[in-house]
């Protein structure tokens, strides 16, 4: 027996969200066989909860949501919001899938609606992106870091932030503790070292 990746044609697909969401979608696009629906900060939670609840729709679970830092996107050609929002979404009943996308208004403190009402799973997604990234979810009931430590200060996915960080933790034996401090590790370019046979390249 086979199995099909899509139990409905993507084109089909892209009409019905086209169709459920109007004037909520900034745009529907259809790409290698995936449909992507970006809209405005504003229209986030209702279009959301428009995937969710639509007879042609029925997205109910939330299976990933992450935050995406677009400043080098394009070899730094990228000229729209820095920050974006996105999520994927699956039909169980009606066995297909659809990518909701987001673009935050403010560079300086990217903020937009928490989903968390619609899907539960998206608690620990919306602050991980908090932690990562510094997306703020309003509407989050319990919007704490959860990868790096809750004094931890900066947001290390943001591609502004130093690989070795700011501060440094160490054991001290004299105050019998743990310490924080500035970054003592000096900063330096990375190559890779480049480890070839003996006699590579030469004929035989």
């Amino acid at each position: 027996m086979t199995t099909t990746a899509f139990a409905v044609d993507p084109a089909a697909l892209q009409q019905t969200v086209t169709t459920v969401l109007g004037p909520l979608a900034k745009r529907v696009d259809l790409s290698v066989g995936e449909v992507t629906v970006t809209v405005a900060p504003d229209n986030y939670l209702a279009a959301a909860k428009a995937l969710r609840d639509a007879p042609g729709c029925r997205f109910e679970q939330l299976l990933d949501l992450c935050g995406v830092d677009y400043s080098g996107y394009g070899n730094g050609e990228w000229d729209g919001p820095r920050y974006a929002v996105v999520s994927h979404l699956l039909s169980v009943s009606l066995n297909q899938r659809v990518r909701l996308k987001v673009f935050l208004a403010d560079d300086d403190l990217p903020v937009v609606d928490s989903v968390t009402p619609l899907w539960n799973s998206a608690n620990w997604f919306e602050r991980e992106a908090f932690d990562l990234y510094g997306i703020v979810f309003e509407g989050h009931s319990d919007l704490r870091r959860i990868l790096t430590d809750y004094g931890f200060i900066g947001h290390p996915f943001r591609k502004d932030f130093p690989v070795s960080g700011y501060t440094e933790m160490r054991y001290d034996a004299e105050r019998q503790r743990v310490i924080y401090q500035p970054v003592t590790i000096e900063p330096r370019e990375i190559t890779p070292r480049i480890i070839r046979e003996d006699n590579y390249g030469e004929l035989q």
